[in-house]
């Protein structure tokens, strides 16, 4: 698995469902600044080959397939011990054509344009997202046969929800087949640049976050700034919560929800995640996220009478601190003893009681 960040998240979601050996490569581009890595680790795990039938390389969405797939044929040891099956290239329906047909500097790669024409075989993803969904996805199915007319395509919904066979074992990569769209292929000489304004954030910090600040900071950046994440996903440990919150989107669609899988008694919670895009704020993204951290202790203890904003100020006792991620649960001092959330430890949700 490939990050472009110099912080991993799938690697700590997949960990926590599968027994198979997890290898990292970081904090670049598969295809040219840590291409090297990806040698080695190829090289590490044949020593232990009769543990796996295959190997699975899931590029960032930023790589060129180019060098990656030309290392089974110029590296003479990895030659020898591997063979390379097929390029599966994963295309987000709702968002592809933009991707293909955004102008890039001179002399840069459109990545989105190299992993089509590379693909043995496209998965449509997100079928379900597209409006007028059959003329429009026949549409941008001309567009990748335009690119590349011998991939099968494969049309799936939200999660890609497919059978392994689908993408195993197809035999399907041709080497003819790509020297005659890419003649200098086996070139070992051969550069490719990237576009500059295409950057991320990783941030790791062992801390945990406010909810609700956390949900108003991404509500925000999305809306704002959604049409320049390209990718971003995050696990998070939130104040108050077990379970672990896992994230992940692309432009203005946002999926996250608390897992079924917990923090373990002697795993440090800590919040990671990657964004992705162009042109970002990187100073911006990073005090947005650290202004949700949880980093002061509460202002009220347990017992305390407050003064609480349900609509107007009324009179509360905290009854618990941090409530399914809300910093206070105060019980109202009402007839009915009203049960209230104060989800940000701020005056404008809570204040003290004066006598």
């Amino acid at each position: 698995e490939n990050e472009f960040g110099d912080e991993g998240v799938d690697e700590k979601v997949l960990s926590e469902n599968v027994e198979d050996e997890i290898i990292e490569v970081m904090n670049g581009c598969i295809c040219c600044t840590v291409r090297q890595d990806l040698v080695t680790a190829l090289k590490k795990l044949y020593k232990q080959v009769s543990r796996f039938q295959g190997v699975l390389i899931e590029t960032t969405g930023l790589a060129d397939p180019a060098p990656v797939c030309q290392t089974f044929f110029i590296d003479e040891e990895i030659k020898e011990c591997y063979k390379l099956d097929s390029v599966i290239t994963v295309v987000d329906a709702k968002y592809i054509i933009e991707r293909l047909r955004e102008v890039k500097p001179e002399g840069v790669e459109n990545e989105a344009v190299e992993q089509v024409a590379f693909a043995d075989k496209i998965l449509l993803n997100k079928t379900d997202l597209v409006n007028d969904d059959a003329k429009q996805l026949d549409n941008i199915e001309k567009e990748l046969r335009a690119l590349n007319p011998t991939a099968t395509i494969q049309r799936t919904t939200k999660f890609s929800n497919i059978s392994p066979k689908d993408v195993l074992n197809l035999g399907a990569f041709d080497l003819s087949r790509v020297l005659d769209f890419d003649p200098e292929f086996l070139g070992e000489d051969q550069e490719h640049m990237h576009d500059s304004t295409v950057t991320s954030l990783s941030v790791k910090v062992k801390s945990e976050v406010n909810f609700t600040l956390l949900q108003s900071w991404i509500q925000r950046l999305i809306t704002e700034d959604g049409a320049n994440l390209y990718r971003y996903k995050g696990i998070l440990a939130v104040k108050g919560m077990d379970q672990k919150f896992v994230f992940q989107g692309v432009g203005m669609l946002f999926s996250g929800d608390f897992q079924s899988f917990t923090w373990k008694a002697d795993e440090p919670r800590e919040s990671c995640f990657v964004f992705i895009g162009k042109n970002l704020d990187i100073p911006l993204l990073r005090m947005g996220f650290e202004a949700c951290v949880v980093d002061r202790p509460l202002r009220f203890e347990v017992g305390d009478m407050v003064m609480a904003n349900v609509g107007s100020f009324k009179k509360g006792k905290v009854i618990k601190h941090w409530d399914e991620g809300n910093a206070y649960r105060i019980e109202v001092q009402d007839a009915r003893r009203t049960n209230v959330w104060a989800p940000v430890d701020i005056d404008p949700y809570v204040r003290a009681f004066k006598k």
